[in-house]
């Protein structure tokens, strides 16, 4: 049999744009782990879950942490600087409300 047919079906070599595509489909998990151990005494355990695959294949499994993350998604930065924003209001007032401390400047001690 020349090379590439399989029971008279022509196999044509698959190109890396078809191997992505197909573990963006179905996904992609990779596990491992690293002890780092001296004389039988582990010092450190470092355990790494790496998952590749789409974006409606991660939300079809549950995974969407960029949905929440302050970095990725734009919501999140709105409502934290909503937030900010409103406690230095309130922090503006709470300065605006007291009294600037009187005397001579050599009086007041730590400034």
């Amino acid at each position: 049999m020349p090379d590439g047919q399989r029971g008279g079906v022509m196999r044509q070599p698959q190109g890396l744009v078809d191997i992505l595509d197909k573990i963006l489909d179905k996904g992609l998990v990779v596990a491992g782990d690293i002890k780092v151990s001296l004389a039988n005494v582990e010092l450190l355990t470092i355990q790494l879950r790496l998952v590749i695959c789409s974006i409606d294949k991660a939300q079809a499994i549950g995974i969407n942490w960029w949905r929440s993350d302050r970095f990725y998604s734009s919501e999140v930065q709105a409502a934290e600087y909503d937030s900010l924003k409103a406690r230095v209001a309130q922090l503006e007032k709470q300065l605006s409300s007291r009294p600037l401390p009187q005397g001579k400047p050599e009086d007041r001690k730590g400034r």
